[in-house]
Parts: C-alpha cells; sequence; structure tokens
C-alpha cells in the first residue's frame, strides 16, 4: 500500500523564525528569498502582498525571482520525485523573507501551484504571517 506524499509550503517572516516541522521528521528545505529586491521598501506596496498584481508586477520586473524559483523548483522536484519512488509521506519547503509578506508569499504560491500541476499529492499551503496582514 502506498502512502501519498504531503509537502507543505510555507512563507515566514526571519524576525518570526522558521516554521517548525509538525510531520516530526525534522527538517525540509528552507530558501532565503532576501537577495530579491523588496517591495515592502516602498510605500505603494507596503500594506500588499505577494498575491496581488502589483507585487506580482515588481517582483517579475528584474528576472531574479524566476531565476530564483526555477532553481528552487528543480531542486525540489528532485526530491519529491525520490519521496514518492521511497514512499515518504512528508516533505517541508519554507521561504523566508523581511517580513514574510512579498517575497516569500510569491514563491510559495508558485511552487504551490507547480506541484499541485505536476504531481499527485498533497500540496498545503501555509503563510506564516497572514495574520498580521
Amino acid at each position: 500500500m502506498q502512502n501519498k506524499l504531503k509537502v507543505s509550503v510555507n512563507s515566514f517572516s526571519y524576525k518570526r523564525g522558521i516554521p517548525v516541522d509538525k510531520s516530526g521528521n525534522g527538517g525540509g528545505f528552507v530558501f532565503d528569498c532576501r537577495s530579491i529586491h523588496n517591495p515592502g521598501k516602498y510605500d505603494e506596496y507596503k500594506k500588499l502582498t505577494g498575491k496581488d498584481k502589483e507585487v506580482i508586477s515588481f517582483l517579475e520586473k528584474d528576472g531574479m525571482i524566476t531565476i530564483f524559483l526555477n532553481d528552487v523548483i528543480s531542486i525540489v522536484s528532485k526530491s519529491v520525485d525520490v519521496y514518492i519512488q521511497r514512499d515518504f509521506t512528508d516533505l517541508m519547503v519554507s521561504f523566508g523573507c523581511t517580513g514574510g509578506r512579498h517575497r516569500s508569499v510569491y514563491c510559495a504560491e508558485h511552487l504551490a501551484l507547480f506541484l499541485r500541476n505536476k504531481y499527485s499529492i498533497e500540496v498545503e499551503l501555509t503563510h506564516q504571517e497572514q495574520a498580521s496582514w
């Protein structure tokens, strides 16, 4: 009997700390989005999130986030393939940035969408800082 893999995808703020792996496996991937230009430094984006079209346009303008995500997707996909083969049940992937509102949210949203479209697995998406929006 094959167990179905669940991938937990998180966005978070480094100010509040890296999310804890609730599966009991103690780990997963943590990607630091702080090298990507921060829309949170500009007043017009401060109250928006990585799900808003204005922030998405800002992040995609210079192409850095696309390069970053392509690399992340490559790494995570390889692990998901192996996890499915080995009948593992849990993988955690977290994206952090300064406030957990723009860059990390964008990346978590895009990875979750990619995984849902490519694999027949459960994808759980959580934005740790959502309560403060």
